[in-house]
């Protein structure tokens, strides 16, 4: 997927979302053989997550990582740092 697409996704969403639709976005990705093990792995040994939740840590990290300042990336990936590891 290159970033016009991407980009052309996110258009058509935000379209949704000035309709009052979810805020959410669906997302597929091919990811390699050993990262899902490990996800399965960890979903397995940690009841509190699920993919989707482990999905969107993952990115909010990524993205406040390298610089991202939205504030609800920037929450988000605070608050599961800080809440997950209590659990």
């Amino acid at each position: 997927m290159n970033r016009n697409h991407l980009e052309r996704c996110m258009d058509s969403q935000q379209a949704l979302s000035a309709d009052g639709e979810s805020p959410f976005v669906s997302l597929e990705a091919e990811i390699p053989e050993v990262l899902y093990q490990g996800l399965k792995a960890f979903i397995g040994s940690n009841p509190a997550w699920d993919q989707y939740q482990v999905m969107s840590s993952a990115l909010a990290q990524f993205l406040f990582q390298n610089g991202c300042s939205e504030r609800a990336v920037t929450e988000r990936y605070l608050d599961d740092l800080f809440s997950r590891s209590q659990a």
